[in-house]
C-alpha cells in the first residue's frame, strides 16, 4: 500500500472509531446508532461537531463535557484510538487494495464486540447480522478485485464449520460460551475463511489460547470460580484480527508444533 493510502485509513480509522463508539453504548440497550444525535449522558446537552473531533476532543476538553463538567469515559478515546491502528496495521498489512474495506469493516466490528462484551457480557445479533450485511458484499468485490472467486466458497465453508464447531460446544456446555459467541464464530470463520482454511482453524485455536491465560490466571489468584462468567468474545475478535494480520506466520507456527 502507498503511503497516502496508509494515512488515509488512519484518519478514517479514527472517525470510524468515533461511530464504532456510538454503537457500543447504544446497541446493548436497542437504542438507534443513528438519532438522536450525540449527548452528554449526564446533562442531556446534545454535543457540538467542533467537540466530535476523534481523540482531539477529548484531549481539548481534559475528558470532561464542556457543558456539565460530567467525565467522559476514556474508553471512547481509545476506542478511536485502536480503531484507527487497525485500520492501519490492515492497510500495511493486506496484500491488495481490494481486500482492505472488507477487513477494516470487520476490524471496527471487532471491536465493538469487544468493547460491548466487556462492559456488557454480550454480543448484539445485529451487531453480528450488520457487519456480516456488509462484509459479504465487500468480500464480494474483493474476490472480483483479485480474481479469487474461489475464496468465497472457503469462506462460506469457514463460516458454516466454526458455527458448527461453536455450536456442538454451545449444546455441551450451555453456559460455557453464549450463544452470541456462536454467531460471532460464524462471522468470523467467514472472515478467515476468505483467507484460507487454515487461517480458520488457526484462528479459533488462538481465540482460546487467548482466553485460557488470564483465565487460568485468575483461577490461581481466586479472583473468579468456575461458576464466574467470563467474555469469550473479546479473545475470539483478537484472534481473528490477528491471523487477518499475521495468519501465514501464525499458522506456519502452529504446524511446527
Amino acid at each position: 500500500m502507498s503511503a497516502a493510502v496508509v494515512v488515509t485509513s488512519g484518519v478514517v480509522g479514527l472517525a470510524v472509531g468515533s461511530f464504532v463508539g456510538v454503537v457500543a453504548d447504544r446497541l446493548p440497550s436497542k437504542e438507534s446508532i443513528v438519532s438522536p444525535p450525540s449527548r452528554c449522558v449526564a446533562c442531556g446537552v446534545a454535543i457540538h461537531a467542533y467537540d466530535k473531533i476523534p481523540v482531539v476532543s477529548y484531549l481539548v476538553l481534559r475528558g470532561r463535557c464542556r457543558s456539565c463538567g460530567a467525565r467522559i469515559p476514556p474508553r471512547d478515546a481509545l476506542t478511536e484510538i485502536v480503531t484507527a491502528l487497525l485500520f492501519v496495521a490492515v492497510a500495511l498489512r493486506v496484500p491488495s487494495p481490494w481486500i482492505l474495506p472488507a477487513y477494516a469493516v470487520l476490524a471496527a466490528s471487532m471491536v465493538a464486540v469487544t468493547a460491548i462484551d466487556l462492559e456488557h457480557l454480550r454480543i448484539p445479533t445485529r451487531l453480528i447480522y450488520g457487519t456480516a450485511l456488509v462484509g459479504a458484499p465487500l468480500l464480494v468485490l474483493a474476490s472480483a478485485g483479485t480474481h479469487r472467486w474461489s475464496a468465497l466458497i472457503t469462506a462460506a465453508v469457514g463460516a458454516a464449520a466454526a458455527f458448527a464447531a461453536f455450536f456442538a460446544l454451545f449444546t455441551a456446555v450451555p453456559k460455557g460460551i453464549g450463544f452470541g459467541d456462536v454467531r460471532l464464530a460464524g462471522l468470523c470463520g467467514g472472515f478467515l475463511g476468505w483467507v484460507g482454511y487454515r487461517e480458520v482453524a488457526a484462528g479459533v485455536l488462538l481465540g482460546f489460547v487467548l482466553a485460557g491465560i488470564p483465565a487460568v490466571v485468575l483461577l490461581l489468584l481466586h479472583r473468579v470460580n468456575r461458576r464466574t462468567q467470563f467474555p469469550f468474545g473479546p479473545f475470539l475478535a483478537g484472534s481473528t484480527m490477528i491471523t487477518v494480520l499475521w495468519g501465514p506466520t501464525l499458522v506456519h507456527a502452529w504446524s511446527q508444533m
